[in-house]
């Protein structure tokens, strides 16, 4: 099939991968535009624009696809269909509408719970038992639209965002090559009004631990924020990012230290696993706590 991918993130470049591999032809892909990043401020090109480039594919990285030149250089490309994975831009109408099949949306969600911007996140954080991905035919509404097929995963006790992250990224590029093979013999299943949640985006002030909190609360935060942007607490006046975690026996003051990096909560405990100190890599328990000495409390 001619095929327009539209992506941005880390997440996307195994599908275009996956798409490649299994012959399609990739006739343009859509990113988000290069931004300056590091200390340099440099303008850094998106991991799809990257992959892309690397394969030889054409690239295109418009701010807006609202723009009739934009929409009429879309529609010029004469794609079969549109695959669209944590792309960043709001897809208009006339562009939904000009591939001959529409446009296909991986979505990393049991649909229709968690629409939105983070599901993977908002998963864990909600102590979600599964999760898994959907192949939806792309509409106006934010991830209403009616689904093609889906795969479910159980979440691991001690799963953090990266690590699902990776995995359903896995899922999603080979139930997308499947799902264009059986494409005519599918049916589009429409999403249900019951259980609707939305995945809202992350914001940083969510990030700051409250040991108070549940045991459970605080290592589903730990677990959902990781690596980005990073449950955090403060330790003799530096913040800590908490990276890995899971539930310890053990019970006390809220922030108390029972042993080691295992805290207590408001009920039960959290054992850290891997923690980064400012300026710092990631280091596992043991090796943190061999430079750095904790005090009984952490705020």
């Amino acid at each position: 099939m001619k095929i327009i991918f539209m992506g941005t993130p880390d997440f996307s470049v195994g599908i275009l991968d996956a798409l490649v591999d299994a012959g399609h032809d990739v006739v343009a892909v859509y990113s988000q535009p290069p931004r300056p990043a590091g200390r340099g401020k440099k303008d850094r090109l998106s991991p799809v624009q990257a992959r892309a480039e690397a394969l030889g594919l054409p690239v295109r990285y418009p701010t807006s696809l609202k723009g009739a030149d934009e929409q009429a250089e879309f529609a010029a490309l004469g794609a079969d269909i549109a695959v669209v994975v944590a792309y960043g831009l709001i897809l208009p109408q006339v562009i939904l509408d000009a591939p001959k099949l529409g446009c296909l949306n991986i979505h990393a969600s049991l649909l229709p719970r968690w629409r939105g911007a983070a599901p993977i996140h908002r998963a864990i954080m909600a102590g979600d038992a599964e999760t898994g991905v959907c192949i939806m035919q792309m509409e106006a509404g934010l991830d209403t639209g009616p689904v093609l097929s889906r795969e479910a995963t159980p979440i691991g006790v001690e799963e953090t965002t990266a690590q699902l992250h990776d995995r359903l990224a896995d899922m999603g590029a080979a139930l997308i090559v499947q799902t264009l093979a059986d494409l005519p013999t599918l049916t589009a299943e429409t999403q249900s009004e019951e259980g609707v949640e939305y995945a809202a985006k992350i914001d940083k002030a969510e990030a700051r631990i409250e040991w108070s909190q549940p045991a459970i609360e605080v290592d589903r935060k730990i677990r959902g924020l990781s690596p980005f942007p990073g449950a955090w607490c403060e330790v003799a006046g530096e913040r800590l990012k908490l990276l890995e975690s899971r539930i310890a026996d053990g019970q006390g003051d809220a922030g108390k230290r029972i042993d080691g990096l295992t805290i207590a909560c408001g009920t039960g405990a959290v054992e850290i696993l891997k923690a980064q100190r400012q300026g710092k890599r990631p280091m596992v328990a043991e090796d943190l706590l061999r430079g750095f000495e904790l005090p009984d409390f952490l705020e």
